[in-house]
This record gives structure tokens, C-alpha cells and sequence, in this order.
């Protein structure tokens, strides 16, 4: 037997054997976790957004702006006093989802490498993440205002 193929066979053993050893991860649960408490942040929201509709007289056009501010404003304070992982580890995708969630891991990478300074190292580390969300969040949006412009255009 040669020793590419026994180091085929010992890998191949090795995750069989990691694999069992695993621990099964409950995601029916953790579904069901996310969704009710991504649920509570965006009552959260509603009930921002309704305090500046009836305290400020915004209307709903003008009242999304600063609820959003506000939240990412909470996310960032929460991440800083080290609140927002440890909701984070409960919550799971119900907290990554929100605008919360995004402001929470830009907060973290500028944390986590601010002793890089400014420049290289909160600027740099924490457009890493921002900069492929934008990316494809700019070119999602464009493709499908392109689709909708040619299905109207055919008469859809």
C-alpha cells in the first residue's frame, strides 16, 4: 500500500470517527430560538420607531432612519460592554440577521484590533467584513431592479 493511499485511509477513518464523536446540534431548536427572539428585536424596533412617530410627529417614511440609528447605536454600546456576544451565544441567528447583528460584528472587529491603530487596524479589520456585505447587498439590489425593469418591460 502506498503512503498517499494510507494517508487517504487514515484521514478518511479520522472524520468518520469525528464525525460520530460530534456532538448532534439541536437545529430544530435553534431555529425555533432565532426566529422568536430576531422576533423581539424587531418589536424592539417597531416600538422605537413608533416613539419617534407619535413624540417627534415623523411619518413612517421619515421614522426608519433614526430607529435604525438608534438600534445600531444599542448594538454597538451592548458589544462594547461585551453584552452583545454573550446575547449573541444565545440568541445564534436571531441576533446575527438584524441591523444589530451587523453592527455588533463591525464593533467587534474595531475591538478587537484597535491596539493596530486606526488606520490599519480598525479601519482595515473592520471594512473586511463590511466591505463583501455591501458588495454583494449592492450588486443583489441592482440585479433585481434589473429583472424587475425587464419584467416590466415585456409587460409583466
Amino acid at each position: 500500500m502506498s503512503k498517499q493511499k494510507q494517508k487517504e485511509d487514515i484521514k478518511t477513518t479520522y472524520q468518520k470517527f469525528a464525525s460520530r464523536e460530534e456532538p448532534k446540534r439541536p437545529v430544530v431548536a435553534n431555529c425555533i430560538k432565532a426566529f422568536f427572539i430576531g422576533g423581539l428585536l424587531c418589536i424592539l424596533g417597531q416600538a422605537i420607531q413608533n416613539f419617534f412617530l407619535y413624540n417627534f410627529n415623523f411619518n413612517e417614511q421619515t421614522a426608519g432612519n433614526p430607529t435604525i440609528a438608534v438600534l445600531i447605536f444599542i448594538a454597538v454600546l451592548l458589544t462594547g460592554f461585551g453584552v452583545y456576544d454573550k446575547f449573541g451565544q444565545v440568541a445564534g441567528a436571531g441576533s446575527a440577521v438584524p441591523v444589530t447583528g451587523f453592527a455588533n460584528a463591525m464593533a467587534s472587529a474595531a475591538i478587537e484590533h484597535r491596539t493596530e491603530g486606526p488606520v490599519f487596524g480598525i479601519g482595515s479589520n473592520m471594512f473586511k467584513l463590511a466591505g463583501p456585505v455591501i458588495v454583494f447587498g449592492t450588486t443583489a439590489a441592482f440585479v433585481i431592479a434589473l429583472i424587475k425593469t425587464i419584467w416590466q418591460g415585456i409587460g409583466g
